[in-house]
């Protein structure tokens, strides 16, 4: 049975999925136990591929968990979409791999045994709603 938080990253998948599917892109998710990116997205043609990974938040709005080699992955077709799931609306913050690595926060508790690394939505809030496209089909 699924996890409260395995829901609302499914739920963050397919809404990613079908709004890059309005902006013209074939779009694949990836297999939710696999490692990895949770999208695959191409324009109709194969002229534009792109690599999504999606990570959502049902509760805190101000901030999302990475894992640790978010800082290490820098590829222009890997693109990181944040969303923020409120009650009446979703909130997408569409952000290249680049820019992710660049504004990462890190954290380590105080036992030393835990690594966190956090991007803060005031960090890349000018990527809202800055969706790709798939281009000109031909």
């Amino acid at each position: 049975m699924a996890t409260k938080g395995q829901l609302t990253g499914m739920t963050g998948v397919y809404l990613v999925a079908a709004q890059l599917s309005r902006r013209g892109f074939v779009v694949s998710p990836t297999s939710r136990s696999a490692h990895g990116v949770d999208l695959l997205a191409s324009s109709p043609n194969g002229s534009r591929t792109l690599a999504i990974e999606v990570k959502t938040n049902a509760r805190t709005f101000n901030f999302w968990l990475l894992g640790t080699k978010a800082k290490e992955i820098n590829s222009p077709n890997l693109f990181y979409v944040f969303v923020n799931l409120r009650e009446d609306s979703e909130e997408y913050v569409i952000v290249p791999s680049r820019i992710v690595s660049e504004r990462l926060v890190a954290k380590t508790r105080a036992s030393g045994r835990s690594k966190w690394q956090f991007i803060y939505r005031k960090d890349i809030e000018r990527w809202r709603d800055k969706w790709p496209t798939a281009g000109r089909q031909r």
